[in-house]
C-alpha cells in the first residue's frame, strides 16, 4: 500500500481513483523506477492519453507533504484529470523524504532528486508519447517549493554537490556521459511553464521558526525524530547560506540575467499553512525581478485542495475545490504556454 499520510492530519480521507468525462482514455504506467538513492527506490507514474498525436506536451508533478510524508499517490486525481481532459502526458514523481535512509536525507538531496527526476523524464518521456521540448512543471505545498527550486536554482549544478562552499546541486540522475556542469551549461532543466500550488518559498525562515524541532507535528506523522534538515551539524544561525540555497525566495534571477518561464501561482484565501500573504510576497518579488508570474487567490479554499479525495479537517475536496481551478485556470494556462 502506498503511503497516504496527509501534511497536517496524517490521514487522507475518501481517497479513490477519479475519472472525469470521456475526453481521452488514459493508460497509466505504474511505479517506474528511475533511480536508487541509498536504500530508497525512486519511482514515478506516467499517464498517457490515447490520441492520434505522435507526441503530446508533458506535465511533471511533485507532491506535497512537508518533505516528511506522502508519496506521488496523493496526486493521482490531478494526474488523471490533466491527462484525460488536457491530453497531456503526465509524469507523477516521487523523491526522497527527510526520514528516508534512516532519517539521514538532507534537503539538498531532495532537491537533487527533483532535478534528476526531471532530467530522466526529459530523456525518456518520448517513449511514452511525450514531447521533451514542451514541458510544464507543477507541485503543491512542499511540491510547490520543489517546483520553484527547479526554476530558481536549476542552473546551480556542480558535480561536488552540496560540499564545501559551493552549495551547488548534483542531480540524482544525469544523462549518460554528462556532468552536472554540462547539464547546467546546456540549460538541461529548462521548462516552458510552471504552475505552483500554495507553495513554500523560505526554508531559512521555516527553520528559524521551529521546522526542525519536535513542535513541527509532521515529524510525528513520519514517525521520525526531529532534526536539522542538513543534519545535526548545520543550523540556521551558524549556516544561513545552506538554508537560503534551498529557498527559492533567495535565488530569483533578474530577468535581464535569465528569463524564467511563465508561472501561475494560486492559493486558498483561508490557507494558514502557506498563507496568501506569503505567496503574494513571493510573486511580488518575481515580478519585481521582471519575471512573468501571476497569482490567483481562491475564496474559501484551504490548504491541499489539489490532493486526491477529501481532507475532512480542512474541508478540502478535489472534486469541489481543485476541478474548478483546473478547468478555469490551470488548463487554459498550460494550453497557452505549451
Amino acid at each position: 500500500m502506498k503511503n497516504r499520510f496527509y501534511l497536517l492530519t496524517a490521514i487522507l480521507l475518501s481517497c479513490s481513483t477519479l475519472v472525469y468525462g470521456d475526453t481521452y482514455s488514459v493508460e497509466k504506467h505504474d511505479d517506474i523506477e528511475w533511480a536508487v538513492a541509498g536504500d530508497r527506490s525512486l519511482k514515478l507514474d506516467i499517464y498517457t492519453p490515447k490520441t492520434d498525436a505522435e507526441s503530446r506536451p508533458v506535465v511533471v508533478i511533485y507532491h506535497g507533504g512537508g518533505w516528511l510524508v506522502n508519496d506521488e499517490s496523493v496526486m493521482d486525481a490531478m494526474s488523471q484529470y490533466l491527462a484525460e481532459h488536457g491530453g497531456y502526458v503526465v509524469a507523477n514523481m516521487n523523491y526522497r523524504l527527510l526520514p528516508d535512509n534512516g532519517n539521514t536525507t538532507t534537503m539538498n538531496e531532495i532537491v537533487e532528486d527533483v532535478f534528476g527526476g526531471l532530467l530522466w523524464v526529459k530523456a525518456h518521456i518520448g517513449n511514452y508519447g511525450g514531447d521533451p521540448n514542451r514541458v510544464a512543471i507543477t507541485g503543491d505545498s512542499a511540491g510547490g517549493h520543489l517546483t520553484s527550486m527547479i526554476l530558481a536554482a536549476g542552473r546551480n549544478l556542480e558535480s561536488d554537490g552540496f560540499a564545501g562552499d559551493s552549495l551547488g546541486f548534483n542531480p540524482t540522475w544525469l544523462p549518460e556521459g554528462k556532468t552536472a556542469e554540462q547539464v547546467a551549461a546546456a540549460d538541461g532543466l529548462k521548462v516552458q511553464a510552471a504552475v505552483v500550488s500554495y507553495g513554500a518559498f523560505d526554508l531559512y525562515a521555516a527553520a528559524q521558526n521551529g521546522f526542525e524541532s519536535s513542535q513541527n507535528m509532521f515529524w510525528q506523522f513520519a514517525n521520525a525524530e526531529a532534526r536539522g534538515i542538513f543534519g545535526d551539524e548545520v543550523n540556521p544561525d551558524d549556516h544561513p547560506e545552506h538554508y537560503r540555497a534551498v529557498s527559492p525566495l533567495y535565488n530569483i534571477p533578474p530577468s535581464d540575467e535569465y528569463r524564467l518561464p511563465p508561472q501561475f501561482h494560486h492559493v486558498g484565501s483561508v490557507d494558514t499553512t502557506t498563507p496568501p500573504e506569503a505567496v503574494k510576497a513571493y510573486v511580488d518579488k518575481l515580478q519585481a525581478a521582471g519575471q512573468s508570474a501571476s497569482l490567483k487567490i481562491y475564496k474559501g479554499n484551504n490548504h491541499a485542495y489539489m490532493d486526491t479525495g477529501c481532507i475532512e479537517v480542512l474541508g478540502s475536496c478535489f472534486d469541489t475545490h481543485a476541478v474548478p481551478v483546473l478547468k478555469q485556470d490551470i488548463l487554459p494556462f498550460l494550453q497557452e504556454h505549451l
